[in-house]
């Protein structure tokens, strides 16, 4: 399998191709259709694959750039059969997303911070899984021995507060709370003077996803962050975008608003495992040019996995 062989563990790969499966089998059957009567990869070939990879929600600026990499290649290579279109596929998008991912996680980790709590706040919309997507994190870094700490300063929504309660008892992860209502800010600030004092290794911050007005989201999160720098003058770290991959392009258009209302630094695509629209990894990862760190490929605590490009590739056209 050449640079494709596994890296992960065999659970996690049957995880992941069981998440990807929808998207794969749409794509799968589509391009089998679109080289059908065909032996060589000529333009009416590569119209259908433009137009398979654009309605798989990979993006039209991202598979133009796939289809003149193709282009390329078959011009290079003089002869190039359907019967590698495939094969071809999966490195050239392995390559765009490495322009992309300056480096393929294994597990879950963070950076080494000589004893201050690494902070990561987390953005997104409701309903996209950022709730569960924190329970699972703080699961899977409490697995790999850390000490993490939860932040609720997503005080807009009783439900939120509630709901990262209940993963906090689930995962058995200490939280900081404050009343309905209470300043974001104000539990963000409880929370990472609380790590400090604790000498957490991890913090995870939720915040409200309210889109319908973009100067108050950003005021809330700049006052997030300046509130925290008090204490932690780096913080946050990271911040975390999580987003729904099942709705596809709408997907993109809010990593467009949250990346102008706030520097978002990594990706997490959840509900993979609910849709045929995978591609977009693809096309977020390009368009933005922020790593996508996260995906989440079913319901399990487990199933929040780091987001290996080969592996992902490997997953989808193998």
């Amino acid at each position: 399998m050449g640079i494709f062989s596994s890296i992960f563990s065999k659970e996690k790969k049957e995880s992941l191709d069981k998440g990807l499966e929808k998207t794969k089998t749409s794509l799968f059957s589509r391009i089998t259709k679109a080289v059908v009567g065909k032996s060589t990869v000529d333009s009416e070939v590569l119209d259908n694959l433009e137009e398979i990879l654009v309605s798989s929600d990979v993006g039209v600026t991202t598979t133009l750039k796939i289809i003149k990499r193709i282009e390329d290649r078959v011009a290079k290579d003089k002869y190039v059969g359907t019967s590698e279109l495939n094969a071809i596929l999966k490195e050239e998008i392995a390559a765009l997303l490495s322009e992309n991912n300056v480096a393929d996680a294994e597990d879950f980790s963070v950076p080494v911070m000589n004893g201050t709590p690494y902070v990561i706040m987390v953005v997104g919309v409701n309903g996209v899984g950022k709730t569960t997507t924190i329970g699972k994190l703080a699961y899977q870094f409490k697995k790999s021995g850390k000490k993490v700490l939860l932040g609720a300063a997503d005080t807009f929504r009783a439900a939120a507060v509630d709901q990262l309660d209940v993963w906090s008892r689930r995962v058995d992860v200490p939280i900081i709370k404050q009343p309905m209502g209470s300043d974001p800010a104000s539990v963000a600030f409880d929370t990472v003077k609380s790590a400090v004092a604790q000498k957490t290794d991890v913090v995870i911050i939720d915040t409200a996803g309210r889109l319908h007005n973009k100067i108050n989201l950003m005021n809330e999160l700049s006052k997030i962050k300046r509130v925290m720098q008090k204490v932690i003058p780096e913080a946050p770290h990271e911040v975390l975008l999580v987003l729904d991959a099942s709705t596809g392009q709408n997907a993109i258009e809010q990593a467009r608003q949250f990346t102008k209302a706030t520097e978002v630094t990594s990706l997490a695509l959840t509900k993979l495992d609910g849709t045929a629209k995978g591609g977009v990894v693809i096309g977020i990862s390009d368009e933005f040019k922020i790593p996508v760190k996260y995906i989440g490929v079913g319901e399990k605590t487990d199933d929040l996995q780091v987001f290996n490009r080969i592996e992902f590739v490997d997953s989808l056209f193998s």
